[in-house]
This record gives structure tokens, C-alpha cells and sequence, in this order.
């Protein structure tokens, strides 16, 4: 299936149904009355955020949705029906926004979530209810008001604890492939990611994490090069970045320190927030440095060079060296801000 992560639908909710004009005409009851109903109430559209839908792709082939109008009101009182509501399924991590205002109109994050995005509009009044001491045979009854019609945008940002960033060929797809069930493509050559992919990372029984690798970054990407301008977004929801860098690239490939430095240059021209998340160095291919004399004291020069003052780990994503000793260190680093947001939550508390 596709990854479409971008959509613009319609929703058109249902006008309310109008009011009846009616009198009672029976036999022996010359003056019965006015009996006409209410209309029934159109029906509203709401999105809601299902699990077996990980995608927008649907809305490219179905982009306009109408809610059903309200039945007009008939004679004996009767009320017109109500339309029926409308549901939309779409993937939780998915921020809906008004084309026309830009306004936010909410942000579905829990499976089941629901956000009405068109009301639909009021029932009429049958001339029943205008009648009083004064008025015994109203004529008149009213319109139902129009349901709400607005253009969507529709953006879907995954939900993921852990993001990987790294330049193409940094070895993302082959960690996640490591430390999880999800089976990315994995080759020889850049540029073999070209979509977003989850994986959950079980260090236990008890204990999991997503993980999201995304398409490698390039130089530029923040001016909307290569597939980064696209998916840097799909890092925004994470609490720790995973920045890969291959120990020993390819001769035509940057050597590790400027990819490194690219990567972190693009990150901050694309966003202060993210550039200020917790970003742990990951020295990837560690089994290519065989020939180097010194391993560790190659790849402390890296660390050098680059200033960086963060937890810095070794492994070979190929070989499943060092990647469980990492996973169990992110697991604890996640439990750990799962406790600092809730106490810090009870010292914000008003007493």
C-alpha cells in the first residue's frame, strides 16, 4: 500500500429537515388545530481514529464526504428523522486543520478518539409550536439551518518513541530490521528507504517501544531536497532521536564527521524543537573497522572531532552486535521520562 501522510477532503454535514404546516382535519372536530411537526436535525461528520488504518491514501480516491439531511416534519405531530452521522476512519497521529482559516481542529492520538468537524444543522419548527392564546391557527413554520461544509487538511505524523536519523545508508533500516519484526527493504545503495516505517521493539515481557526509521536525510534536506523535507515531520511526536552514523563509509561517501555535521545542520534548520530532543550518536558498522588498528581509539576521534558530549554507542546493525545492550538503555531512558512528565504533572496539580 501506498504511504500517504497528506490529504484535503470535504465534509458536508446535513441540513436540518424543515417544519410541516398541518391541521388536524378529522370528522366531528371542526376545529382541531394546528398538528405540524418538527423537522429532524442533519446528520454531523466526525473523524475517528481507527487501528487497522495506518494511511491517507484512501482520501486521494474519496475526498468528498456528505452526512445525511434531516426529514422535513409531517402533518399529526410527527417529527421529521434525523440524519444519520457520518465516522471517517483515519490513523491515530493524524492533525486536522480548516484549509480556509488554518485553524486546528484537533489532533487524533488514541485509537477510538473523535473529533466532530461539521455539525449538522438544527431541525425547523412545525407550526405546532407557534401557537398560542392569541394565535390558534399559526401559519407559519420554519426552515432547518444548513449543516457546517468545510475543507479539511488532513496530516499524518507517526506515533513513535524512538526516531532514527541518519544520512542515506547510515544503516537505519537494517537496526530496525535488527530489533524488531518490521522487515524494511535493505540493500547495498542509498536511498533504499522511501517510507516511514514502524517497528516495536519488545526488550521484554512487559516492556515495549516504537521505533520509526525514516528516509535518509541529505544535505539540503530542510530546503526540501531529496524525501527529508517530507518526513523530517515524522520525528516530531518522538521522546529520543537515534542518530546513525556509518563508521566507515563508502571512498565516494562524506566520512562520518560530516555526515554527522550535515545531519545535525539540517535537523536545526528545519525545527528548534526538534533539534532540542535527546539525540544519543550511534556508531553503525562497527564490523567494517576489522582492519583499523584501534577501533575504539578511531572512533573516539569521531566523538572528538564532532564535540559531542551525549551517550555514544557502538554496534554492527547487520550483525546484532551491541544493539540489545542499546535497546534495554532506551527502554530505561523512556521509563524514565514516563515518571518526570507525571511528577512533574502532580507539581503543577493546584492544591
Amino acid at each position: 500500500m501506498k504511504f500517504v501522510d497528506e490529504a484535503e477532503i470535504r465534509v458536508e454535514a446535513g441540513n436540518g429537515g424543515n417544519g410541516c404546516i398541518g391541521f388536524r382535519r378529522e370528522k366531528y372536530i371542526p376545529k382541531g388545530g394546528p398538528d405540524g411537526g418538527d423537522g429532524g436535525d442533519g446528520g454531523s461528520v466526525y473523524l475517528i481514529a481507527t487501528e487497522n488504518v495506518n494511511t491517507l491514501v484512501d482520501f486521494r480516491f474519496h475526498s468528498v464526504h456528505r452526512a445525511q439531511r434531516g426529514q422535513n416534519g409531517m402533518g399529526r405531530q410527527c417529527t421529521g428523522r434525523k440524519g444519520d452521522d457520518i465516522y471517517i476512519a483515519v490513523p491515530p497521529g493524524t492533525e486536522v486543520r480548516d484549509k480556509n482559516t488554518n485553524e486546528k481542529l484537533g489532533d487524533l492520538m488514541v485509537v477510538g478518539e473523535k473529533l466532530l468537524v461539521a455539525q449538522g444543522g438544527f431541525h425547523g419548527l412545525g407550526n405546532t409550536r407557534y401557537k398560542s392564546s392569541i394565535n390558534r391557527a399559526p401559519q407559519k413554520s420554519s426552515m432547518g439551518s444548513k449543516g457546517e461544509h468545510r475543507i479539511l487538511q488532513l496530516e499524518l505524523t507517526l506515533i513513535a518513541d524512538v526516531g532514527l536519523l541518519g544520512m542515506p545508508n547510515a544503516g537505519k533500516s537494517s537496526l530496525i530490521r535488527a530489533v524488531s519484526s518490521a522487515k524494511p527493504r535493505v540493500a547495498d545503495y542509498p536511498f533504499t528507504t522511501l517510507v516511514p516505517n514502524l517497528g516495536v521493539v519488545s526488550v521484554d515481557d512487559q516492556r515495549s517501544f516504537v521505533i520509526a526509521d525514516i528516509p535518509g536525510v541529505i544535505e539540503g534536506a530542510a530546503e526540501g531536497a531529496g524525501l527529508g523535507l517530507q518526513f523530517l515531520k515524522h520525528l516530531a511526536r518522538t521522546k529520543l532521536l537515534m542518530h546513525l552514523v556509518d563508521v566507515k563509509p563508502y571512498e565516494s561517501m562524506d566520512s562520518p564527521v560530516e555526515s554527522a555535521r550535515k545531519i545535525i545542520a539540517e535537523v536545526e534548520k528545519w525545527s528548534d524543537d526538534l533539534a532540542n530532543k535527546p539525540r544519543w550518536l550511534i556508531l553503525n558498522k562497527m564490523d567494517r573497522l576489522q582492519d583499523e588498528g584501534d577501533p575504539q581509539a578511531y572512533c573516539q576521534a569521531i566523538v572528538d572531532e564532532l564535540a559531542w558530549d551525549g551517550p555514544v554507542y557502538q554496534i554492527s546493525a547487520l550483525k546484532s552486535e551491541g544493539t540489545r545492550n542499546l535497546m534495554f538503555d532506551i527502554m530505561t531512558f523512556l521509563e524514565a521520562q514516563v515518571l518526570l512528565n507525571k511528577q512533574l504533572e502532580q507539581d503543577n496539580e493546584p492544591e
